[in-house]
């Protein structure tokens, strides 16, 4: 596995080893081995999600504060914009992001650790995402963080308005979100 970093050091893209010929290709998407050899992180992950959305959706940022959750996420079918942020105010990257394309071609995979906001913007007619938690989802614990936020300045980089849920339409500024210490 090949594992690249972000301008947030704890935020890895993990390019998995894909062998292909005239048939298709294989990988190996999660070896928990090859994970805590490449991150440094023992992982356990208790929640595998799926997702399906249309072109410009937005989903994001969401972040838990009570049993914060690790993500390891990928695209299996279109691409996105994946995004991670900083929500640690202890961290000297407090309130920067790190934004990676991931899609079906690429393989690429992307590690957010705990203290870490997490959003995705889909690039393409529709993309499916997966990912793993190693935290179960509490919706009482659930925070959003506003996406277009000028104090973190995200490109999005889409064609169009985004198309987003209410929540996240609603939801704080950094300023004024609940963040972690």
């Amino acid at each position: 596995m090949n594992v690249i970093p972000t301008r947030l050091p704890e935020v890895l893209i993990l390019e998995p080893k894909v062998f292909g010929d005239a048939r298709g290709f294989f990988l190996e998407s999660w070896n928990a081995r090859t994970f805590a050899e490449a991150t440094g992180s023992a992982a356990a992950f208790v929640q595998d999600n799926h997702s399906r959305s249309a072109r410009n959706v937005l989903r994001g940022i969401h972040y838990q504060m009570v049993k914060p959750q690790g993500k390891l996420v990928r695209v299996v079918a279109g691409r996105v914009l994946d995004v991670a942020v900083d929500l640690r105010r202890s961290s000297p990257n407090f309130g920067q992001w790190a934004g990676v394309e991931l899609s079906a071609e690429n393989h690429r995979q992307l590690w957010i650790p705990p203290g870490f906001g997490h959003g995705f913007a889909v690039l393409s007619d529709s993309a499916d995402f997966l990912y793993k938690t190693t935290e179960y989802w509490l919706p009482e614990h659930d925070r959003s963080l506003r996406w277009n936020d000028p104090a973190l300045g995200i490109d999005w980089q889409l064609d169009g308005e985004p198309l987003v849920a209410a929540k996240d339409a609603a939801a704080p500024l950094l300023s004024d979100a609940e963040v972690y210490a």
